[in-house]
């Protein structure tokens, strides 16, 4: 057998599949061939997309079948055998494994991260790769695991037969959990971005303490009916008869896992706190979701819970640790034991890039000041002062600039998808109303068609909460668009929203990335890749912030003699089991701050504290114009860009291409210009937002040349009509004529990357000419069809004065 001649996967079948075996690795259980890693991020090009290349290791080996302590990387044996090692060495890192190999072979060499001091990588026989058990054994004493702990950190996942499995950083999330555990920490917190499966995570990790029967009594706390029922029926499903949700008033206590929501065990009066029904050590398990909401305030009620059941190990699960100076999920649970970031969810391809508008009005911009006893459409006297953009629909309500937000936002829809789902976040419920109202006058068509086309959906409407399903649900067509104000920020899967509506002053960078979480689900069956974020607040700005995406950092100092401010309370919160009150007696004084809901006139609920009999004033006679439009996208390297796209473009383009002879001179010389453009498109030039921008009917070359180098373009027809008039291909027979004829008029239609490809002649009107190879037949053969492709772009592409 010449090895030379051999492919990288024959190298996998016969030397290193039988070399894993022959060392006792389970080939079925044990080893992952091919195993991906990423996605491969999302690569958004104006109203297109693609995706890079995932990352996916040749073997990753499991001990057991649940802890992954290995990759591999193989070659072919045309390569030494480390030179997979530095590929291998990037995978291993991602997936947090500490033995490496490569081979090609040959040979194994062996990269052990356990070892810090002596030689790391070593060679090794192809029949002396390591057991299982030699390298658990490794692992388990680094680790310093004993009997006890070892039985539940290689307990099983749960598998109900299927092809699902835990992602990689699932399983970190899982495995490190348990370690900790393990190892006797009792409050743990885990930082997971929206979307990344935070319930199928905390599933697992339940399942395994659960089957182990290291933890026997089980809470799971959430504080939204929906979460509860949903958490119920899809990812805790597999507990069956051994699962019940408490409900008021109810104290069973012959279950094993417990769901509750916060508001159904707790109440300002004694005989509403249902969990002290439940003896102190009653559960040994609360996970606690979305945690950095009423459970991070250290006077809470919901705390209460988790201090009476203070001999629980209790982990907390959140996309955004609260951390301010008067609340921290880290003060309580601690620092987090693992955190997956939207940033690195989007750059691994499992969460959805976003392209921003950014929308500026005039008034926004420049504020606005009444004329001197002006009063509103009521009649009330409008006090005189300026009035900023943080003043809009609190204190001021400019009905012309209400409309003209509704005006754009169904622009946009009317130019992409009237039906996509769509959340537009407001300041407040008496703004949310206003919005529906507008958006149902600018959609007067569909919402004639159907009155739930928008629908305002906030914590005092019974109508638009039952709708909110609907919403949610892929297969749901109405509700289309929903104004909100609080209620859904969080805790809403809404896997096909792809554009959320920033009319709200948002400062809070938890609640930001809150909001920015609703689109982040990707659904590849309904065509869900990316999503839109229209700002007209300029709360994307946020995304400049070094702390948008960064670990999260304690700043709580606990003073003990000093009282803690009591925790915001949103709409959210007043969404309580059924039945239940939403009134001041239940959620005391803190019920004031909820914007509109039950305030006494003169109270705007804006989040300060309540002023004396101050009015909202209704202005309908003020114009607002918008000043700036611009869209921003991400670059190559996933960075937000802010700069307008033909600035963009010509910094890209130049840093490959210096003068515009080089450009030219590249282009003529490729055999295809695909090569170029999709090095381009790499490099994060974005011809589909360019060609909407400059001109659609421009060849990617002079859209280029134009906003690179101010070269006057051409049109596609333009070019094609040139090489027609020149009469380039009369020394070709009148069959291949015409076939280069209707070459030019698919390029006219649609550029040269279409004509470069081979299976254009299966479309009309080329079928006309016969199949694709009668057609070839007609030029003498696939080279000599080729030089014609050749030969039609020179054409295309050559010079004039």
């Amino acid at each position: 057998m010449n090895k030379k001649s051999l492919s990288e996967r024959d190298i996998c079948s016969k030397f290193i599949n039988p070399a894993l075996e022959a060392s006792g690795w389970d080939l079925q259980l044990q080893v992952r061939e091919e195993f991906p890693i990423t996605n491969g991020r999302i690569i958004v090009r104006g109203k297109l997309h693609s995706r890079a290349k995932n990352k996916r290791a040749d073997y990753v080996l499991f001990y057991k079948s649940n802890i992954p302590i290995a990759v591999i990387e193989a070659k072919d044996n045309e390569h030494t055998v480390g030179d997979g090692m530095q590929q291998a060495l990037q995978y291993a890192d991602l997936i947090q494994v500490p033995f490496v190999f490569s081979s090609n072979g040959d040979r194994f060499l062996f990269h052990n991260k356990l070892i810090t001091d002596g030689n790391v990588e070593t060679e090794l026989g192809l029949d002396e790769f390591p057991s299982p058990e030699s390298l658990w054994r490794m692992w388990k004493d680094a680790q310093g695991l004993s009997l006890i702990q070892e039985e539940l950190v290689t307990q099983d996942y749960h598998s109900d037969g299927s092809n699902k499995s835990p992602r990689y950083y699932q399983i970190l999330a899982i495995n490190k959990t348990i370690e900790a555990i393990a190892k006797g920490q009792k409050r743990l917190l885990l930082v997971m971005a929206t979307g990344t499966g935070k319930t199928y995570t905390a599933f697992q990790i339940i399942w395994r303490l659960w089957k182990s029967k290291t933890k026997k009594r089980i809470l799971f706390l959430a504080d939204r009916n929906i979460l509860v029922d949903q958490t119920m029926t899809n990812d805790f499903k597999p507990f069956g008869s051994a699962m019940t949700k408490i409900q008021k008033r109810q104290a069973n206590k012959s279950y094993e896992i417990y769901l509750s929501l916060y508001q159904a065990v707790t109440g300002t009066e004694e005989d509403q706190n249902i969990y002290k029904q439940f003896s102190p050590d009653f559960f040994d398990l609360i996970v606690v979701d979305e945690c950095h909401r009423g459970s991070a305030a250290e006077d809470s009620n919901w705390r209460a819970i988790l201090e009476y059941f203070t001999s629980a190990t209790q982990i907390g699960l959140t996309a955004t640790p609260k951390e301010t100076k008067d609340v921290s999920n880290i003060h309580y649970f601690g620092e987090p034991v693992y955190t997956y970031s939207l940033r690195q969810g989007i750059e691994d391809g499992f969460l959805a890039p976003y392209k921003v508008i950014r929308i500026d009005l005039d008034k926004d911009l420049s504020g606005w000041r009444p004329e001197k006893g002006m009063v509103d459409k009521y009649g009330n006297e409008i006090e005189d002062k300026v009035y900023k953009q943080s003043d809009f629909d609190k204190r001021v309500i400019l009905d012309r600039r209400t409309e003209l937000v509704a005006s754009k936002i169904s622009e946009f829809l009317k130019q992409n998808d009237r039906f996509q789902k769509t959340i537009v976040f407001c300041e407040n419920i008496d703004h949310a109303e206003r919005m529906r109202q507008a958006l149902v006058n600018e959609n007067s068509d569909l919402a004639s068609q159907n009155s739930k086309y928008v629908m305002r959906i906030t914590g005092d409407s019974v109508e638009g909460k039952e709708e909110l399903d609907n919403f949610i649900f892929p297969e749901s067509k109405y509700p289309v668009i929903a104004t909100t104000s609080k209620l859904m920020t969080t805790g809403v899967d809404a896997q096909t929203c792809k554009l959320i509506v920033l009319d709200q002053h948002i400062q809070s960078m938890t609640e930001f990335k809150q909001i920015i979480g609703r689109g982040t689900r990707i659904n590849e069956d309904f065509d869900k890749y990316y999503f839109t974020i229209m700002d007209f607040k300029r709360a994307t700005e946020l995304f400049a912030d070094p702390d948008f995406d960064g670990d999260p950092v304690q700043i709580y100092e606990p003073k003990p003699d000093e009282p803690v401010t009591p925790p915001d309370v949103t709409e959210e919160e007043i969404e309580v089991t059924e039945g239940s009150e939403t009134d001041e007696s239940k959620f005391g004084s803190e019920f004031s701050e909820l914007g509109d809901i039950g305030i006494p006139n003169g109270e705007d609920g804006d989040g300060d504290l309540p002023r004396p009999k101050a009015l909202k004033y209704y202005v309908d006679s003020v114009e607002v114009r918008v000043a700036s439009e611009r869209v921003q996208y991400f670059d190559a390297n996933g960075k937000l860009v802010t700069e307008s796209l033909k600035d963009y473009t010509r910094k890209t383009v130049t840093k490959e291409y210096s003068t515009l002879e080089e450009f030219r001179k590249r282009w003529n010389a490729a055999d295809r210009k695909q090569a170029i453009l999709e090095e381009l498109s790499n490099q994060g030039v974005f011809f589909e937002a360019l060609a909407e921008d400059v001109g659609k009917e421009l060849d990617s070359f002079d859209l280029i040349c134009h906003v690179v180098w101010d070269k006057r373009p051409l049109t596609r027809k333009e070019r094609a009509e040139r090489v027609k008039k020149a009469k380039y291909f009369e020394k070709y027979g009148e069959s291949v004529r015409k076939v280069l004829d209707a070459l030019l008029d698919k390029y006219a239609d649609s550029g040269v990357v279409q004509i470069e490809e081979t299976q254009i002649l299966t479309i009309n009107p080329f079928t006309e000419f016969g199949t694709p190879m009668e057609i070839i037949s007609h030029f003498g053969g696939l080279e000599k069809y080729n030089e014609a492709i050749t030969s039609l772009e020179n054409a295309l592409y050559l010079e004039t004065a």
